[in-house]
């Protein structure tokens, strides 16, 4: 055990580390993180609908989560592109990007054009279905706009205005990447969107298994237990959960019954994501009642935090990271719960989340009950009552050790 600390503390974790903080990476990461508050519109929405079952007569107000989450693909077309150029200082190009990045994701959706003038296209292409489309899209134009940043028509020396300048040099990289597109759709008649689907296909039907649901869950845990955030997943999760939400969302609109259960909600609104990734109150809630001063400390300091699902004061203030005490048990509640909570969904005893619920801050509880109702609520106190027993006996463990060196510390 000590060897793979040591392994995962001076060679996985840094390497890791450095991989997030590349420009590229962190850049999708961000314009992902920038389109959030558009899915949190659909996620009020939601919470308004309630008022549906009490109100009769309320005014339908799903065109509003059509203009914001159902255009996501368009946000992310143009941010990705928009940040690659911010973070590398090329600030005088990043908006003339960010429109080239939606003007080539627009082309890419094959919209059609009748005589009259009207132009169809596929409203679910706009949205999350199109995400992965969109962040291609993104970081090609990126690429792009880097390598013609060091070009010009004109020497420095040019007395020509600053704005007639950047007018012809921008002039290369939007014809170029407008041109490829052409090609693609218009002369090899290629369906970008379709082969991002069958791609992903595999990808999604995996995700959507047992296994699948436990190792989106453990891969996360694993990250965050050695100090990496599980913000470095945001693209290969979120290019899974929004589709499978968004898709539960349609079949039951239908009439039929959701099928994705690896979805956000599942994960933070619902049973997994207790306190944060890791399930962590639990944990703070023993710290509580430590023996020790310094545990009871932060039990105080990070029982508000966590309630609303932020939990990174207690990993790296306990510390839950690079601790073989508690990351121990976090591994196993990040393992036992999804399974859980899987099997239970999967026989139908609880209703798989359909609606779109990205506030992932709403105390646990109040989120589980909104998505799935009175029986979501039991689902999550057998969880809760798992997840107290695994902590306990890693929690006592700590505590013993930490009141003894503060015991050592007085006597000294």
């Amino acid at each position: 055990m000590q060897r793979l600390m040591k392994w995962m503390e001076e060679n996985f974790a840094p390497r890791l580390e450095a991989f997030t903080k590349n420009v590229w990476v962190d850049s999708i990461q961000e314009a992902i993180m920038v389109a959030l508050p558009m899915i949190f519109i659909g996620s009020l929405i939601t919470l308004v609908s309630i008022l549906n079952d009490f109100i009769p007569g309320m005014p339908d107000l799903s065109p509003i989560t059509t203009f914001s989450f159902g255009l996501l693909g368009i946000f992310i077309a143009f941010l990705t592109p928009y940040t690659v150029m911010q973070k590398k200082g090329h600030d005088k190009i990043k908006l003339i990007a960010g429109a080239t990045g939606l003007s080539l994701f627009m082309m890419l959706l094959k919209p059609t054009f009748s005589d009259d003038g009207t132009v169809q296209f596929v409203l679910e292409r706009f949205g999350p279905s199109g995400m992965v489309t969109a962040l291609l899209v993104g970081a090609f134009v990126a690429v792009i706009f880097n390598v013609f940043n060091r070009f010009s028509f004109f020497k420095k020396n040019t007395t020509l205005p600053e704005f007639i300048k950047d007018w012809f040099d921008f002039l290369v990289p939007i014809a170029l990447v407008l041109v490829i597109g052409w090609i693609l759709i218009y002369q090899l008649h290629f369906d970008m969107f379709a082969l991002i689907v069958d791609i992903f296909n595999p990808l999604q039907k995996i995700s959507q298994t047992l296994i699948g649901f436990v190792l989106f869950n453990f891969i996360g845990v694993l990250l965050y237990s050695f100090g990496v955030s599980p913000w470095v997943m945001t693209p290969i999760f979120y290019s899974i959960w929004i589709p499978a939400i968004e898709q539960n969302a349609s079949l039951v609109a239908q009439g039929l019954e959701p099928v994705n259960i690896n979805t956000f909600e599942t994960f933070f609104s619902g049973w997994v994501g207790v306190g944060g990734l890791g399930a962590t109150l639990p944990l703070i809630v023993w710290f509580l009642f430590a023996k020790s001063k310094k545990l009871k400390s932060i039990g105080k300091a990070t029982i508000v935090p966590s309630l609303f699902n932020i939990n990174e004061p207690v990993i790296y203030g306990a510390p839950v990271a690079f601790n073989p005490i508690l990351m121990i048990p976090m591994w196993i509640n990040g393992i036992i719960t999804p399974v859980i909570v899987y099997i239970v969904l999967n026989l139908g005893l609880v209703d798989i989340p359909s609606k779109v619920f990205q506030l992932w801050y709403t105390p646990i509880g109040i989120s589980t009950y909104i998505l799935t109702g009175f029986k979501g609520v039991v689902l999550l106190a057998i969880v809760l009552l798992q997840m107290f027993i695994v902590w306990f006996p890693f929690f006592k463990v700590y505590d013993k050790q930490e009141l003894k060196k503060e015991q050592l510390a007085a006597a000294e």
